[in-house]
């Protein structure tokens, strides 16, 4: 392996060790409310597929 991919390796791991130190398990009011919105996100992107569908069709069958 060269060595500036070493280097690039080794920070990776470097960073990501740091990142890992600092994070935790998330309380269960903070991992409903995430959940909450995520599926509000899913939701409305289902919805608005569902209407580009609708136009879709009506606009086939004029």
């Amino acid at each position: 392996m060269a060595p500036n991919k070493k280097s690039k390796i080794g920070n990776f791991i470097k960073n990501a060790k740091r990142v890992l130190k600092l994070t935790r398990k998330p309380t269960k009011e903070e991992f409903t409310t995430t959940l909450k919105i995520t599926a509000l996100g899913v939701l409305a992107i289902g919805f608005i597929g569902f209407v580009i569908v609708g136009i879709k069709y009506l606009l086939s069958h004029l």
